[in-house]
């Protein structure tokens, strides 16, 4: 099983300048890059401070002037916001800059909250619907002479410009979760990405299941399949408790930019108060610890071992968690001289 590092520029309040979270980031990659990790992956949001990553193609070109010989991969770009003939165009291009490479992820996106202000009216199943039909054209467009009559886009032959570096352009990963994804992008030729957001081993099972399902209905070459998970390495128990109070706090955030109930200014949501997140048992820091990839060097460890029994290609340590910077690159750290070496 193979690592890589899930990373963006986050906040939950505006006391740390955007500029200092661009270095930070930038310093998290770098350290993926020399520990030796495969990839990293930044994705696409618009509009809040939670995740700014409004162009994950735009990001992955500037860490290539920062790193050495990791794989820079989209998870994920948001498809219904893109034409095909431009993601093609620009995906090939981001592969030109960097030198073959780019890993594309696509996914349908998740937050309604983006939905309303990118693509008014557009649900989650038209979103769906919509990948569906750009990611297969991606391949076709970088190939060359591509016409499309379908149900959202419509165009005459079309090649990208430029063309990708790498010969069959860059991998395409599907983000899936239902088994309806999982079968359109086994069935496709495309790697699989799958998280199971705050749940634990019961869904990491469940997804495994899913994609082996989809495996055993395709005559072509199996895919890879990559695990991400919210990952801490702490230095002891009471190291461990705070992330997971942190982890807590994270996702009771991330529940309430997905249900879009509340005000948003400048990019932050209302502030959460106390009360709200200690009634919110399923986000709890019990649960967390249960549930996450938390714990110390061994723990987390062993938590690993079973994740790459169970056949994952990749896990990618998710560090987005609303923690300080120093919190974080103390965990990364961790991980990469406590625990990947039990793994090479």
């Amino acid at each position: 099983m193979e690592f890589s590092l899930f990373a963006h520029m986050e906040r939950q309040n505006a006391d740390a300048p955007q500029e200092q979270l661009h270095e930070e980031f930038i310093e998290l990659c770098k350290m993926a890059d020399d520990a030796g990790m495969r990839a990293i992956w930044t994705g696409e949001h618009h509009g809040m401070d939670f995740t700014i990553a409004p162009n994950p193609l735009m990001s992955l070109v500037n860490l290539s002037y920062h790193t050495k010989n990791v794989r820079l991969g989209t998870g994920t770009v948001v498809a219904p916001f893109w034409h095909p003939i431009k993601l093609a165009g620009e995906a090939a291009s981001a592969d030109l800059m960097t030198g073959g490479r780019i890993e594309l992820g696509v996914a349908r996106g998740a937050y309604s909250y983006e939905y309303e202000r990118l693509m008014p009216g557009m649900d989650a199943w038209e979103a769906g619907q919509r990948m569906r039909e750009i990611t297969p054209l991606l391949p076709k467009l970088w190939q060359g002479d591509c016409a499309h009559e379908g149900a959202f886009f419509q165009f005459p032959a079309t090649t990208s410009a430029p063309k990708p570096v790498q010969p069959e352009g860059p991998p395409i990963w599907i983000a899936a979760r239902d088994p309806n994804s999982h079968e359109f992008g086994v069935h496709n030729g495309f790697n699989i990405q799958v998280t199971p957001l705050w749940q634990g081993m019961e869904e990491i099972e469940t997804l495994m299941g899913r994609f082996n399902d989809a495996c055993d209905s395709y005559d072509g070459a199996r895919p890879k399949i990559m695990l991400l998970h919210h990952t801490y390495v702490g230095t002891n128990d009471a190291d461990v408790g705070q992330a997971a109070q942190e982890l807590s706090c994270f996702y009771n955030y991330f529940g309430a930019w997905f249900q879009n109930k509340r005000p948003v200014r400048q990019g932050l949501i209302e502030e959460l108060s106390e009360t709200e997140m200690a009634a919110n048992a399923m986000m709890s820091p019990q649960n967390m610890a249960r549930d996450l990839t938390i714990g110390t060097a061994a723990q987390v460890s062993d938590r690993l071992k079973v994740i790459e029994d169970l056949g994952y290609d990749e896990f990618s340590f998710w560090i987005d968690n609303g923690m300080s910077f120093e919190r974080k690159r103390a965990s990364l750290a961790r991980f990469i001289d406590d625990v990947m070496p039990k793994f090479h």
